[in-house]
C-alpha cells in the first residue's frame, strides 16, 4: 500500500529522549558503513568522499569504486535491511534489527567477503568518547524499525528544505550529504577563501582530519538529532566573524548558543510552523547572511536566482 504523504508524515514528531538507544546504535552502524566509502574513494575536499547520503529508502553510501566496479550500501528503513550492491549483479542483505555493534559489523564484513569487496578498515569509531572498537562493542545494541523510519522521514524533511536553500549559491558548494561522525546531515557554502588552521579537539579524531576538514572559509548548516527536545537545525561560520553571533536571524525560536559556537533552531519549532518549509529556509538564509555579511563574502558573484531560467 502506497504511503499518503501529509503533514504529520513530512515532519514526524521524534523526542530525542525516545530514541536514545537506538540513536548510539544507529551512530555506531553508520561509521561502519561510512569507513568503506572512507577505505576505497580517493579524497575530496573536506572530506566529502566519506559521507552518506539520504535516499528514497534511507541512507546510502552513492556508488563506491572496487577494482574494476563499484559497489553501494543502503540502510532501508522501510523493509529494515543493509543491501549491498555490486556492479556485477551481485547483491547481500541483512536485517536490520537489535543487534550489537560487534555483530552488525561481523555480519557487514561476513557479506563484503562473499561479493569479494576487501574492508580493510579503522575498526573502531570517531568523533565519539570512549570509542570502543566495533568487534567489541556490545554495549550499543538497539534498534527500534518505528523510530529509525521516523529518523529518516527527518532527515528527508530537512533534505528537501535544504537541497532548495544551496540551488541559491552558485560558489563552491558541498552536497546536502550526512556526516557519520557527528551523526548530521550538513550542508556548506565557502567563501573562496583559505581559512586559517582549524584548532581540532574533536575527540577520537586526528587534528589534520579538522584541517581539511575546514581548511576553507566557510558557512554551514544542518541538522543534528540529538540536541534539544526532538533534534536541531544549526548553523555556523568558520572562522566566526565579528558580528555574527548578534545579527538578526529568523524564524522566532532560533538563537545563538555560545557554548556549541552556532545559531540553533529546534526540530520541533520548525515542525510546529504554520509552514515548516517556510520557516527552515528564513532560517537557513538569515544565518547564511549573518556569516556572508560580517565576513564580507562576494555575494554579488556567489549567489543567483535558481529560478533564472524558468520563463525561457
Amino acid at each position: 500500500m502506497r504511503e499518503q504523504h501529509t503533514a504529520s508524515t513530512a515532519w514526524p514528531s521524534l523526542r530525542v529522549a525516545d530514541w536514545t538507544d537506538t540513536r548510539e546504535t544507529l551512530h555506531m552502524w553508520t561509521q561502519v558503513v561510512g569507513k568503506l566509502r572512507l577505505a576505497h574513494a580517493p579524497l575530496l575536499n573536506h572530506w566529502w568522499q566519506v559521507t552518506l547520503y539520504v535516499s528514497p529508502r534511507g541512507l546510502t553510501t552513492g556508488t563506491v569504486p572496487h577494482r574494476g566496479g563499484v559497489f553501494d550500501v543502503e540502510f532501508d528503513f522501510v523493509d529494515h535491511r543493509l543491501r549491498v550492491r555490486s556492479s556485477d549483479g551481485a547483491g547481500r542483505s541483512i536485517a536490520l534489527r537489535a543487534m550489537p555493534v560487534a555483530e552488525f559489523y561481523g555480519r557487514t564484513l561476513d557479506a563484503l567477503g562473499e561479493l569479494g569487496i576487501e574492508a580493510s578498515i579503522q575498526a573502531r569509531p570517531n568523533e565519539v568518547d570512549p570509542a570502543i572498537p566495533f568487534a567489541e562493542d556490545l554495549e550499543h545494541a538497539s534498534y527500534d524499525p518505528q523510530a529509525a523510519h521516523l529518523f529518516w522521514r527527518q532527515l528527508l524533511a530537512a533534505h528537501r528544505v535544504i537541497g532548495e536553500f544551496r540551488s541559491h549559491f552558485v560558489g563552491k558548494v558541498s552536497p546536502v550529504h550526512f556526516f557519520w561522525g557527528a551523526m548530521d546531515l550538513a550542508c556548506t557554502r565557502f567563501s573562496g577563501r583559505p581559512a586559517p588552521p582549524h584548532p581540532g579537539g574533536v575527540p577520537n579524531c586526528g587534528d589534520w582530519v579538522m584541517v581539511e576538514g575546514y581548511s576553507h572559509e566557510l558557512s554551514s548548516c544542518g541538522f543534528w538529532p540529538g540536541g534539544g527536545e526532538e533534534g536541531a537545525f544549526y548553523a555556523y561560520a568558520y572562522p566566526e566573524p565579528d558580528g555574527f553571533a548578534t545579527h538578526s536571524v529568523g524564524p522566532e525560536g532560533t538563537y545563538y548558543s555560545d557554548a556549541n559556537g552556532q545559531f540553533l533552531l529546534p526540530y520541533e519549532t520548525v515542525r510546529r510552523a504554520p509552514d515548516p518549509h517556510r520557516a527552515l529556509t528564513e532560517f537557513l538564509h538569515t544565518t547564511y547572511e549573518a556569516a556572508a555579511e560580517h565576513g564580507g563574502w562576494d555575494r554579488a558573484n556567489l549567489e543567483d536566482d535558481p529560478a533564472r531560467w524558468n520563463d525561457r
